[in-house]
């Protein structure tokens, strides 16, 4: 027999944030508002928790472990059929409205463009990965704080670092790692992000996009010269 060969094939690479970047909100956040509002958890406990969380976000000293564990309790407390009737409905009502048109029409030109294209996001992978299937992008190609699962149960735990400022190069590195054994290599990379917690990100691209930015990363992207679009809606 033959030994298989692997196909070298070279591509474009197109990181995009989903936070304020794809959407007009906090995909996270508005989850925790969610399962307030459905009276699934505690409103005074829990809402006063992940607004101490957003704020934590906001100001560049958010504990992602302490964070993303939080967020994962009460994804224990119920089986998983029942979680992905509580997302689907959580995303129809709360986050196709916010998804931004000039998201969507960059995305899928870099789609149309034949380049392969990746959802980055510090969000968690039980949200980010639905989510992700609205603008066409399957899990594969989606990058996201990893939550544990056993026995079709979640832990509460995550399953590797969050996927949090340079946390989202380590992920990255390991994606890209695995595209090259597969034969797949990029020539070129662009990066699309509203928040000063992407730099790395933005950094580790050749073409860094800022979206709507954050007055640090507004001041970062003026002084390194990098594209400031405005995709708000």
């Amino acid at each position: 027999m033959q030994p298989s060969t692997v196909q070298n094939t070279q591509k474009e690479l197109a990181l995009f944030d989903l936070d304020h970047t794809l959407l007009d909100v906090d995909s996270d956040y508005l989850w925790g508002e969610y399962i307030v509002n459905n009276g699934l958890v505690d409103e005074a406990q829990y809402r006063t928790a992940n607004q101490k969380f957003y704020q934590d976000y906001i100001e560049g000293t958010l504990d992602a472990t302490e964070y993303n564990e939080f967020v994962a309790q009460f994804l224990t407390t119920l089986p998983l059929a029942r979680l992905h009737e509580l997302r689907e409905d959580y995303i129809k009502r709360e986050i196709e409205p916010h998804i931004r048109p000039k998201a969507m029409e960059v995305l899928c030109q870099h789609v149309e463009k034949g380049h392969a294209v990746v959802i980055i996001s510090a969000t968690n992978d039980f949200v980010v990965s639905a989510i992700a299937k609205r603008f066409g992008i399957d899990s594969a190609n989606v990058l996201s704080t990893p939550l544990e699962i056993e026995n079709e149960r979640y832990t509460g735990k995550l399953a590797d670092k969050p996927n949090f400022k340079e946390g989202k190069i380590y992920h990255l590195d390991k994606w890209v790692s695995k595209q090259q054994l597969a034969g797949v290599t990029f020539e070129k990379t662009y990066a699309y992000s509203d928040s000063k917690n992407d730099i790395p990100l933005l950094e580790w691209a050749d073409i860094a996009i800022c979206v709507s930015p954050d007055e640090a990363l507004h001041a970062h992207a003026l002084a390194h010269r990098w594209a400031v679009e405005d995709w708000s809606i």
